[in-house]
This record gives structure tokens, C-alpha cells and sequence, in this order.
């Protein structure tokens, strides 16, 4: 980077500095955790009554935390875990109870991922007839958001009494949840024209506005692979088609990795088998509290933080399983 003629290619030296950014991220954060724990070893040679005990005893928990993290951190090696993420929710059958708990799923994400200090943006919903709703998808901005968010693919299932029965009575609903990762660079991957179908729609929401005037909404299906997106959250109908061909090209270039990684799991003999889209987690509001994860087993009886985004004792759990 000291080069003078470094800057000549600009293209390659914005790629050269992402890469020292990546690293450097590694070495503070290793650094950090040396000197904190170099730090609180002295500290506890002189350590005297239980005040002070009990204090250094709270700061070796917040530095095993940070440890944990990176340890995690560490296993997003794959070639799509440092992408940004795009992360649709869809209720399942159900009617108004399923779109309710699209919509609380939708809370618990922005949740987590404004904890994780990534920048969150609605690209898509449909709402529910009554509340909630039918989909919605968010693209996550921030360090490694698809390889965190990627745990989180497959069906949810809630368990509570229902607010919308009059009677009290317990009812199940379910949501699916997919994540795929933002592909910004140049993908050579060619879409033709006859494999796609692209619809236009009336955007939903609130009335009054420029994007619901017009047909500005757009949906895109690829017909060999039966994959579909949708945007409507740009106000012209260009944006949104532009948004929709990024997604679309993520999606099939996923596709692709995935398969790529899963012949290679297969000639390695890999221990775990991740089954996507298979129900991951069961979140019981009544008779009891409690969460549990179908794959790793890993289980919380605080569902309300759960609920208010504190999910990452079940992303770190699959991903030290699974990774």
C-alpha cells in the first residue's frame, strides 16, 4: 500500500485494502483479548476481599465472551460467510397467527442485528390481511452478516395462546426463514432472457405515496430453478428491477457454492449433515417459556430476551457444530 504506484489501479487497490482491513480486524481483536487477560492476571495477584474478586471475576466473563466470539468468528471461513446478507421471512399456513409471528420473528432480527451494529434495510414485505406479515425480506450490512445469518435458514415454529382467539386456546404457527448473501462484485453467471419471467405490481403499504400510485413493484422468477424474488421498496420500477436482478444473481451464485461445497463435504466425509429448510426451532410461549434448537439442542427458558434479538447462543452453537 506504499507503493506509489498503488492508486493506479484503483479497482485492485480497493480490493488490496478490504483484505488488509479484514486482517488487521483479526490482530486488534486478538490483541485486545492478550492484553485484557495480561492485564487482569496482574490485577489478580493483588486482588484483596471479595469486592474486588467479584469485579474481576465479571470482567474474565466479558473477555471469555470476547473469546467465544472470536473463536466463532474464526470458523467463517467459507467463501460467502464475509458477504452481506439478504434474510426473507414467510409465514406458513395459518392465516393471521402465522403473519403475526412473521412479524415478531421480523422485530427479533433487527434486534440481533442492530446489536451486532449492522446497518438494516427493508427491501420487501407483503403485509398480513389483518396484521403482520404474509413476507418480508431485510438486507443486513456488516461484518460476516451471511455467515452468522445463514444458521438462521429454515422453519420456525411457535407454540402460545393466541391473541386473536377469543376462547384462550393454544395455537401453533410457523414461518420460514432464508438467508442468502449479497453478491456486489461481478458475477459471471448469465441470465437469459426466456429463463425469466418478470411481473410488475401495485407496491403495498400505507396509502398516499408515490409507490403505491403506480406499478413500481417487481417480481422475478428464474423458470429452470423456480427461484423468486421481489422488491418494492425503491419508488421506480427501474430501481426495483435492478435490485431484483442482484438478488436473483445471489441467489443462483449461492446455488452454485453451495452445491460446489456440499460434493467436496461428500468426498471428505464430513461429520454433520445441515438439513436446510427442515424445522430448526420450537419457541414455546404457554404453558411454559422456552426455546429450543431442533439441530443442536441448545435451549433458553428466557424467551423474551430471546425475542428481543439475544440469539447468538444459538448461532454460535450451530456454527461450532455445523461449521
Amino acid at each position: 500500500m506504499a507503493e506509489p504506484s498503488f492508486w493506479e489501479d484503483a479497482k485492485k487497490a480497493q480490493s488490496v485494502i478490504e483484505k488488509s482491513n479484514a486482517l488487521k480486524s483479526w490482530v486488534h481483536q486478538y490483541d485486545h483479548i492478550e492484553k485484557g487477560l495480561s492485564s487482569l492476571l496482574s490485577l489478580a495477584v493483588d486482588a484483596e476481599g471479595d469486592e474486588e474478586v467479584e469485579i474481576l471475576s465479571e470482567e474474565v466473563v466479558q473477555l471469555e465472551k470476547k473469546l467465544v466470539d472470536l473463536e466463532v468468528k474464526k470458523m467463517l471461513s467459507k467463501e460467502l460467510d464475509s458477504k452481506d446478507a439478504y434474510l426473507t421471512i414467510n409465514s406458513g399456513a395459518g392465516g393471521t397467527e402465522s403473519c403475526d409471528w412473521a412479524s415478531m420473528l421480523a422485530r427479533m432480527y433487527v434486534r440481533w442485528a442492530e446489536k451486532k451494529n449492522w446497518a438494516v434495510e427493508k427491501v420487501d414485505f407483503v403485509p398480513g390481511d389483518v396484521t403482520g406479515f404474509k413476507s418480508i425480506t431485510f438486507r443486513f450490512s456488516g461484518a460476516f452478516a451471511y455467515g452468522y445469518a445463514k444458521s438462521e435458514k429454515g422453519v420456525h415454529r411457535l407454540v402460545r395462546i393466541s391473541p386473536f382467539d377469543s376462547n384462550g386456546k393454544r395455537h401453533t404457527s410457523f414461518a420460514s426463514v432464508d438467508v442468502i448473501p449479497v453478491i456486489e462484485e461481478e458475477i459471471t453467471l448469465s441470465i437469459r432472457p426466456e429463463d425469466i419471467r418478470i411481473d410488475t405490481f401495485r407496491a403495498s403499504g400505507a396509502g398516499g405515496q408515490h409507490v403505491n400510485k403506480t406499478d413500481s413493484a417487481v417480481r422475478i422468477t428464474h423458470m429452470q430453478t423456480g427461484i423468486t424474488v421481489s422488491c418494492q421498496n425503491e419508488r421506480s420500477q427501474l430501481q426495483n428491477k435492478e435490485t431484483c436482478f442482484r438478488m436473483l444473481r445471489s441467489k443462483l451464485y449461492e446455488k452454485e457454492v453451495l452445491e460446489r461445497e456440499e460434493k467436496l463435504r461428500l468426498e471428505q466425509g464430513e461429520k454433520k449433515d445441515n438439513a436446510w429448510g427442515s424445522q430448526i426451532r420450537n419457541y414455546v410461549f404457554q404453558p411454559y417459556t422456552m426455546v429450543k434448537d431442533t439441530r443442536t439442542k441448545v435451549e433458553s427458558g428466557n424467551i423474551q430476551e430471546v425475542m428481543d434479538g439475544d440469539i447468538d447462543l444459538f448461532v454460535n452453537a450451530f456454527l461450532k457444530e455445523y461449521s
